[in-house]
């Protein structure tokens, strides 16, 4: 069956880049539509295991391309369900980043002091709040001690966590079942909902078309709910003006399967793709040099043995954060928790005499796996991820029920990339090994290629059209009434968590999309409030279709 319908505003995908958007059009008195790929999941649905079919397949979209494989959200709320909430603002230098074209990849309006009150608003919105040191889980504490006793910094990250709420379950990645982690099923969504947006779970976009009167039709199938690979009704809806906010692995794909019925794309969709410049380490701690050399000690007399207690990431060193350093050379280390499953799988064991991701030797570590500690790499990539054919459905060819699939995305790091992860591999294990302390070692690229869970720029805004699909109000160059506002829309790599600088990009290109959609014949105006007190207490679910 295919249906036709009609709004003024329609938004594809619901993380950051969409709920904001769906707020500020809904609030200004816009019709407004979402259409989100995943299931709409409810606290009491936010399951703590692995089984096929809990939260932890149901809301993940696993793509693995060639050379690199993409972890992102898959439900309404986005990345903001499955993120870790670590809300760090980009350091100055990121703005003014060269990179791979040898010139400013940022748009000439775009600094740091321009997008800090944009930032202020997110951190009203969610809040963002600063960790403190009696606060930090064990894990964020081992890492902090390590880092002192190297002569290293280290500092609590912002976040946006009521820790007063928080139970340390470390299940943040299968959603928080207490409401502790503000994902935007507690603001922007709720918020846009009592202005009338309407939320659709489980449509999948396919592409977008025009329409005779110079809007555009966007055309969707219905996604199974139990098994992704299937697809059922297909319908379309008319607006005025898009927002596609799929997210950086699944929007270049959908405006590349639309060039057959919109015209040819910017340059740039689907090229200069950047994974946040991610690498992932893991040690296994000595528990005796725990005690004797950092002098650590829980309560019931063990050193560590914690790894599984905790809320993700609380402690970052940002020593190499310095922008008088050489571009590339530039990078975040942060405490990480990486649940049992694909973590285990990537985990390598240090030492290992044969094979490091499999055998004996892994056997043994992954049976001191409550001594491990992750470190997360953030560095200075060099953009250089393509997209190639899209698939017929979708943004992969799924091959699993829930969560797998295979995505036209290629990625062969240059020797800038690789310049960076080994200068932060080499500065991980200086710290981590000192003394004794832990043994690391670097996750396995063989099975899956590089991998991110923060992928970035693949229709990104810029001052150049030869090298950005997006102008700096984030409208696709030769689209009037399409924007992008998701990770896509970010240049380049930013060295920590991108969170807060999408969402903050996304809210400040908002002024300028209600002027487009007045344009465009849309009566609707901008100036909402911050979404936090009218939404207080209450999560979005209503209207779901």
């Amino acid at each position: 069956m295919t249906t036709n319908e009609s709004t003024d505003a329609l938004i594809i995908g619901s993380g950051f880049g969409g709920a904001i958007p769906a707020y500020h059009l809904a609030a200004g008195g816009a019709r407004v539509t979402v259409l989100e790929r995943g299931p709409w999941l409810q606290s009491e649905e936010f399951e703590h295991d692995f089984l096929l079919g809990s939260s932890y397949t149901r809301v993940f979209d696993f793509v693995v391309g060639d050379g690199m494989s993409v972890l992102g959200g898959n439900c309404v709320g986005g990345g903001s369900v499955v993120y870790f909430a670590t809300m760090p603002r980009a350091p100055r230098f990121v703005f003014e980043r060269r990179g791979s074209i040898g010139r400013r990849m940022w748009p000439a309006s775009i600094n740091r002091d321009t997008l800090d009150p944009w930032y202020d608003r997110i951190a009203e919105a969610l809040p963002i709040t600063q960790q403190t040191w009696d606060r930090v889980p064990y894990a964020g504490g081992l890492f902090a001690a390590a880092c002192a006793h190297a002569g290293r910094t280290a500092n609590p990250a912002p976040s946006a966590v009521d820790v007063g709420m928080c139970t340390n379950c470390n299940w943040m990645m299968a959603g928080c079942r207490f409401d502790a982690k503000k994902s935007l099923l507690l603001n922007y969504l709720p918020a846009a909902l009592a202005h009338g947006a309407e939320i659709r779970p489980l449509h999948e976009v396919q592409q977008i078309s025009r329409t005779s009167d110079g809007g555009y039709r966007v055309h969707y199938r219905i996604v199974d709910g139990e098994d992704y690979r299937i697809l059922h009704d297909s319908g379309t809806i008319d607006a005025k003006i898009v927002i596609v906010a799929a997210g950086a692995g699944a929007t270049p794909v959908i405006l590349q399967r639309s060039e057959t019925t919109l015209g040819a794309m910017p340059h740039a969709v689907g090229r200069y793709f950047s994974g946040n410049g991610e690498r992932l380490n893991t040690a296994v701690f000595d528990e005796e040099r725990v005690r004797d050399v950092l002098g650590l000690s829980r309560a019931d007399g063990r050193a560590y043995e914690a790894y599984q207690i905790g809320r993700g990431p609380t402690v970052a060193s940002w020593d190499r954060l310095d922008g008088s350093r050489p571009e590339y050379e530039r990078y975040s280390l942060e405490q990480l928790y990486f649940p049992p499953g694909l973590g285990t799988i990537l985990a390598q064991a240090p030492d290992a005499a044969g094979p490091a991701w499999f055998g004996v030797d892994k056997k043994e570590m992954l049976r001191r796996w409550q001594s491990w500690l992750t470190i997360f790499i953030m560095s200075e990539d060099d953009n250089e991820g393509v997209f190639g054919p899209p698939p017929a459905t979708g943004n992969a060819h799924r091959f699993s029920q829930q969560m797998l699939g295979h995505g036209p995305l290629s990625y062969r790091p240059t020797a800038n990339t690789a310049r960076g992860w080994s200068l932060a591999d080499a500065d991980i294990k200086d710290i981590l090994e000192r003394d004794g302390l832990a043994k690391v070692r670097p996750w396995t690229n063989d099975l899956v290629g590089a991998y991110t869970v923060h992928p970035l720029a693949s229709c990104r805004i810029g001052d150049d059209p030869a090298t950005s699909a997006l102008d700096d109000r984030h409208e696709l160059r030769g689209h009037p009434g399409i924007f992008v506002t998701d990770g896509s829309a970010v240049p380049g790599a930013l060295t920590v968590n991108p969170a807060s600088t999408i969402a903050a990009l996304a809210e400040r290109a908002m002024p300028g999309i209600v002027r487009a959609a007045r344009e465009r014949g849309i009566e609707v105006t901008y100036g909402a409030p911050s979404p936090l007190g009218e939404t207080a207490g209450r999560r979005a679910t209503a209207g779901i279709r």
